[in-house]
């Protein structure tokens, strides 16, 4: 896909389809293409998810999509998939026109062949992704009054700081949710995670590499406070090299994203708390600049002094345990899901955290 961003924004104009993408897509196909409805799967947001069930044709271009739940049925819809690797075609879902072959070349000889469709669909769903985005998505990027801090003002406010061509790693978990829904490509940024093996602690030491490989480069670790604890030790190295690596921890002191899944299917989170751990001074101690951020009005001048750094800095900022990640569309078995270890938490005593994960995440239950 790295090399189609053109010929799929062309087809999409073309015959009036809106264009969703998968995470290791986002950076190849999101930035300079106003057909963009955002991301599906279980770190989606927007009308992506819309726009594939909801759509009487999928073309899935270069894509192993992993998330099998969140495609149709191909009773449905009609599916097309096009890809060099032909083990590919049909593996997540039943196709009925499978071409192997390379995406660009592909779209190049089809489009001749198509007549051109009207933008009905399109416009609906594009509607639909700019009332999702700023509805859920957004609502959480304006609480500069809210304590603790939500993390999507974190990654909001730091995507506006981020120079064009910066490198972003980011930790298995709520990382990749905030660098997916937030960190903003453009053609020239690099996003990199453990997207295939969803190995934790991975942001610190692919940073490592990515500052050591482009050294010319900024470099921005998203780190959570359980990837960080589990590789510690990579803050040695940054600060024996004097890498001029930007961590930014979002110490919520929990493993997040395994909170959501417990909660979503009706277990009451158990076993995902870690203890509160001041980085700031963990950084201070190998040597390495810490600034630890507890007032939301002190988000963006911390990012900015950190960013403007010619050393190592890490930015310790609290933010909101209860604050959760849901997938784009919320089904009524994982509403049920969350409504069973709520009450099973009041049960148990914890009604004031029941009361506060439904105010921190309330956004992500409405219709």
């Amino acid at each position: 896909m790295r090399n189609a961003h053109d010929e799929v924004v062309a087809f999409a104009e073309l015959v009036g389809a809106p264009v969703g993408h998968s995470l290791r897509g986002k950076e190849w196909i999101q930035h300079d293409n106003p057909y963009d409805v955002g991301m599906t799967g279980l770190l989606g947001y927007g009308a992506a998810h819309a726009g594939i069930h909801d759509a009487d044709l999928l073309v899935l271009l270069g894509t192993d999509f992993p998330y099998e739940q969140f495609l149709p049925d191909a009773s449905e819809v009609v599916i097309a998939q096009v890809d060099t690797d032909a083990s590919k075609l049909g593996r997540r879902v039943s196709v009925a026109h499978p071409v192997h072959g390379d995406v660009a070349a592909t779209l190049r000889a089809l489009m001749p062949l198509v007549h051109r469709k009207d933008h009905r669909f399109l416009d609906k769903t594009l509607k639909k992704h700019e009332k999702l985005v700023t509805g859920v998505v957004g609502a959480y990027t304006e609480v500069e009054k809210r304590r603790p801090i939500h993390p999507e003002l974190v990654a909001s406010t730091l995507d506006g700081l981020l120079a064009d061509d910066a490198i972003v790693t980011a930790d298995t978990g709520m990382g990749n949710v905030w660098q997916a829904r937030y960190i903003t490509p453009n053609g020239r940024r690099r996003l990199i995670g453990s997207y295939l093996h969803g190995s934790m602690a991975n942001a610190l030491p692919q940073a490592v590499g990515a500052q050591l490989s482009h050294p010319g480069r900024q470099v921005v670790s998203l780190s959570g406070d359980g990837g960080l604890a589990m590789l510690m030790g990579e803050l040695v190295t940054v600060a024996a090299y004097r890498l001029p690596v930007t961590i930014v921890v979002f110490n919520n002191s929990t493993l997040g994203l395994v909170k959501v899944e417990m909660l979503v299917d009706g277990f009451p989170d158990f076993g995902v708390d870690v203890p509160m751990v001041d980085y700031a001074k963990v950084a201070e101690a190998v040597g390495i600049r810490g600034i630890r951020v507890e007032d939301p009005r002190e988000v963006e001048g911390a990012l900015r002094e950190a960013l403007a750094e010619d050393g190592p800095v890490l930015v310790d900022v609290v933010t909101d345990p209860l604050a959760l990640s849901l997938p784009p569309t919320v089904t009524g078995a994982q509403v049920k899901g969350f409504a069973l270890a709520m009450s099973k938490i009041v049960m148990n005593g914890g009604a004031g955290e029941a009361i506060a994960l439904a105010r921190s995440n309330v956004k992500h239950l409405l219709p």
